[in-house]
């Protein structure tokens, strides 16, 4: 049985790698298979121990702890398994991964293999209106953590086409549907008030639309996008990219900045993915 609980502390990467010392034991390493609905199963080398044995699932920088706990049964190899079915919620964010034996201090697990080739051009149903993601990834520390999202509904950012005078993308909307009244709106992110609208060509979940750079070069800074499916009586949604095994897209999917004149000079504008892998466009004055 899954079980969600939570405690006051539990220790960063970084303090748990100084309490290891030269003659601490390896720690347990996790192999993860994903599958397109959104589970993963770990299996894990034998922490150790006599008691019981768990995956514990740490929400970093949660407080109080937000923890969930998986059982871990013995598996092929003498290793041990456990597995986070789609039906089971994590809150958005980085969830580092530990293998905890009753009456023993959690240890941090360390990657093996991931096998994540369903995530790659995952289309989930989205007909329960909502889309679970968890990416398992190496954190800098070397440790094993999950990155997770769930939207409700969920507008998946794909083919960006970039021209000179600017952006159009394509995309696709879980969870809702695409109305008469459907738009994209870019917000400026130090000055909300400020918005920019553009039109969506919708056919069935998929939708295309178009922004100008020109609209946006005054307002210098990150514009956030928004798809309001219904218009202004529907929900809005964050445009993001999320249905693939790239756990942070911001250094891996990057895009070419065009330049243009605006009142305030030369600036150069372009899209570009933020750190929880959500669609904006960058404008900032044009260097040289």
């Amino acid at each position: 049985m899954t079980a969600v609980s939570t405690r006051d502390t539990l220790g960063t990467d970084e303090a748990r790698a100084a309490g290891q010392g030269p003659d601490q034991p390896q720690p347990p390493r996790a192999d993860c298979i994903a599958d397109s609905a959104g589970g993963l199963t770990f299996d894990i080398t034998d922490p150790g121990g006599e008691g019981a044995a768990h995956l514990l699932l740490h929400l970093r920088d949660s407080e109080p702890a937000v923890e969930v706990r998986l059982p871990l049964t013995p598996a092929a190899d003498g290793r041990l398994r456990a597995a986070l079915p789609s039906s089971v919620e994590l809150a958005e964010g980085r969830w580092n991964a530990y293998a905890e034996v009753d009456g023993e201090e959690p240890r941090r697990l360390v990657p093996g293999l991931n096998d994540l080739r369903s995530l790659v051009d995952r289309v989930p149903s989205g007909s329960r209106g909502h889309v679970f993601v968890r990416i398992p990834y190496v954190t800098k520390q070397g440790n094993l953590s999950v990155r997770a999202w769930t939207r409700a509904p969920h507008a998946e950012a794909g083919e960006l086409d970039i021209a000179a005078d600017g952006l159009t993308a394509h995309g696709r909307v879980y969870g809702t549907e695409l109305g008469s009244r459907a738009r994209v709106e870019a917000v400026f992110r130090t000055g909300p008030e400020r918005v920019v609208r553009a039109d969506v060509t919708a056919r069935g979940p998929e939708f295309t639309f178009r922004l100008p750079y020109a609209d946006l070069a005054d307002g210098h800074g990150p514009w956030d996008l928004w798809l309001l499916p219904d218009g202004d009586e529907g929900p809005r949604v964050r445009l993001a990219r999320l249905l693939d095994d790239v756990a942070d897209k911001k250094p891996i999917f990057t895009y070419p900045v065009t330049a243009l004149t605006a009142g305030t000079g030369r600036v150069e504008a372009g899209p570009y993915y933020t750190a929880d892998n959500d669609l904006s466009v960058m404008v900032r004055q044009a260097s040289g």
